[in-house]
């Protein structure tokens, strides 16, 4: 059921990516638009643009529960604007002190400020993420029968793949992380690792019905499509039932509120810490749901009656310039009446 799983993910990853971001700076109960755009939102890397570098991200949450950017460009105040998405797999996290979490990338470690990580569901006292089938493993891990599917299993990749031991020496508690984090980076990317003498590695076979979960449980479009809370009617599942919509913009409104909102969230929030004092960073899901012309219409002259959008706001909104001399700049009362048609009546 390999097909169902990938159009979940590159719906969730296309969705999100093509979402228009835009800044704003919170005041006293208000927020104002800036119309300054850094450079962490039009080139955040060095071989990326935005949509691509959105995609990555959400990819890497979808499918390992973990986002993890190396900061390769700050700015002259210490802020992050390029940053560089890593494979997960090259990822390892000591998180046995949550608050003090340690991060190696193929075995080396790297500063804890210059990593942004982003953990799709982790568990309390715990850094690193879940990714989604791995947290509905988990969930129903205490009914299934068939296994125990244990935390630990779900959490860190499987039971312990190695053990590794120095018949020479012994060794402190910073010099086996290094190992660790060695070994794990290694054998995620299936790369070799190469060490001195005196080590010991003995490798643990994983039993075949941890390792198949999946097949095991025979899950159905549907149920792939529930575990990303993705509509099922769009990965080839069954239709809602009842709960299906009529238009194509409730199901839409649907996708966003209930499908893409938990997700921009998260990475609302971390974009927003990387941002200097009150500027924040907000998605624009208004992008993703166009109603008819009527209702759109309709809506736009409910805002100018109502005096909570000016004109001008409401041709950018139709990608339309601003009327000329501010004549749409006013809102309610205030706005100025619409030019009179030019007079083509040359009789007199």
């Amino acid at each position: 059921m390999l097909i169902p799983l990938f159009a979940s993910v590159r719906i969730l990853a296309d969705s999100i990516a093509s979402l228009p971001i835009q800044l704003y700076r919170r005041g006293f109960g208000t927020r104002e638009p800036i119309t300054f755009v850094p450079q962490l939102f039009f080139q955040p890397a060095a071989r990326d643009n935005l949509f691509q570098w959105l995609h990555k991200c959400v990819v890497s949450l979808a499918l390992r529960g973990n986002a993890y950017g190396l900061v390769t460009l700050r700015d002259n105040l210490d802020f992050p604007i390029m940053i560089e998405w890593l494979n997960p797999d090259e990822i390892w996290v000591d998180d046995s002190r949550p608050t003090m979490p340690v991060y190696y990338w193929l075995g080396n470690e790297v500063p804890r400020e210059d990593i942004v990580h982003i953990p799709w569901v982790a568990m309390p006292g715990r850094v690193k993420g879940l990714s989604p089938v791995a947290a509905f493993a988990q969930t129903i891990g205490v009914g299934l029968a068939v296994t125990d599917y244990g935390k630990s299993w779900y959490d860190n990749g499987g039971t312990p793949p190695a053990t590794m031991k120095n018949s020479a020496k012994t060794i402190n508690p910073q010099e086996s992380r290094e190992i660790q984090g060695r070994l794990s980076a290694a054998m995620r990317s299936r790369k070799p690792l190469v060490f001195g003498s005196d080590w010991d590695f003995t490798a643990l076979q994983v039993s075949p019905e941890e390792s198949q979960f999946i097949e095991t449980m025979k899950l159905n479009a549907t149920q792939i499509a529930a575990i990303w809370g993705i509509p099922p009617e769009m990965v080839g599942g069954d239709q809602g039932g009842p709960l299906s919509y009529s238009s194509p913009e409730q199901n839409m409104i649907h996708l966003v509120s209930v499908t893409l909102r938990p997700w921009l969230v998260r990475l609302e929030t971390v974009f927003s810490d990387l941002m200097p004092g009150r500027e924040f960073v907000k998605f624009n899901v208004d992008a993703m749901i166009r109603t008819s012309l009527l209702d759109r219409y309709t809506a736009h002259g409910m805002a100018l009656a109502q005096g909570w959008r000016n004109v001008d706001e409401i041709r950018a909104i139709e990608d339309l310039p601003p009327l000329p001399n501010g004549q749409g700049a006013g809102y309610g009362s205030a706005a100025l009446p619409a030019p009179a048609p030019p007079n083509n009546d040359n009789s007199a």
